[in-house]
């Protein structure tokens, strides 16, 4: 493997800080991946948190992961593990860069674009190439909930091979969207697995320890490590069709109905109140299906997505 200019031999656990970019104030924007090698021939595994700074489920799940060494000592193979892709996202509690600049709508990127593209462009010339599977870590945003689940291309048989070991509650066929990491990952053949749980800016527990799970049963799949892995305790719904049951008036937002519930049309979901008390709105199932993801918002506008329902 040869990564940033290096030609990479033997066992090692190695940091590459790589400089991105710099803010007006002449802060310097870093990019910090963790390399592990077994020193023998086999696939190369990477693991990206923190696309959308926001969004930290996955960045502590990759710190967990570091820090306890469930990366080192691996049979065969390399893992690249880069917890924190967005820095600047990151310290301003935000899904984007400067300029509203999205890093996952920015992909093949630029050298001499925008921080998005080149944080985009980072990953295509040094990353992608170099991976056998790629594991990009996500969450709700905009006060919305995923519940744990793995988005995956149809087309793609060896992503939805994987998206079926990592065994999340969840698993559903998404279309890759124009520039996303999946879109430029899967027309170089690599097989890329977005995992979506939680909520953005706010800690799941259950998010992270499926996700430390899921992540090791693809480890043992790709023959990197022997010791048992945890069997998941939950079984797997697959779902190609979901749709949004969207706020039909402004207010103030209860949910009485959440992710992980079946819900049959007409069934009332939750309600809309106007902050004066003279108006009250129910909000109801508009079909049959399982409930994978719900807005945590308090105050909602006509329109906002409330709960995402995946049918069969």
């Amino acid at each position: 493997m040869k990564l940033f200019g290096e030609n990479i031999k033997g066992r090692r656990h190695q940091v590459f800080e790589r400089h991105i970019g710099d803010l007006p104030s002449g802060t310097k924007i870093p990019l910090n991946a963790h390399l592990y090698t077994s020193g023998k021939e086999g696939p190369v595994l990477t693991l990206i948190g923190g696309l959308h700074g926001d969004e930290i489920n996955g960045v502590e799940i990759l710190r967990q992961m570091i820090v306890s060494k469930r990366f080192e000592g691996i049979l065969r193979g390399s893992i690249i593990v880069i917890p924190l892709l967005n820095l600047y996202g990151f310290i301003n509690f935000s899904r984007e860069v400067m300029h509203g600049k999205d890093v996952n709508r920015s992909f093949p990127g630029s050298s001499r674009g925008s921080l998005a593209s080149k944080v985009a462009r980072i990953i295509t010339s040094e990353i992608i190439p170099n991976s056998s599977v790629i594991l990009d870590l996500h969450t709700g945003g905009a006060s919305r909930y995923n519940m744990p689940q793995i988005r995956y291309t149809k087309e793609d048989l060896n992503s939805y091979k994987y998206a079926k070991v990592f065994a999340p509650p969840v698993v559903l066929d998404r279309s890759v969207i124009e520039g996303s990491l999946r879109s430029v990952a899967n027309s170089y053949g690599v097989p890329t697995l977005v995992y979506e749980a939680g909520e953005s800016k706010r800690w799941c527990g259950l998010s992270i320890r499926l996700g430390i799970e899921g992540i090791e049963r693809v480890m043992h799949s790709l023959g990197m490590m022997d010791r048992p892995v945890k069997a998941p305790g939950h079984s797997t719904m697959e779902f190609s069709k979901t749709k949004w049951i969207r706020a039909k008036d402004s207010g103030l937002y209860t949910w009485t109905k959440a992710s992980g519930q079946y819900v049959v049309n007409g069934e009332p979901l939750g309600f809309i109140g106007d902050p004066n008390g003279t108006e009250y709105q129910r909000v109801y199932a508009e079909f049959d299906g399982f409930i994978i993801g719900h807005n945590n918002a308090a105050v909602v506008n006509a329109g906002d997505a409330l709960f995402h329902v995946g049918m069969r």
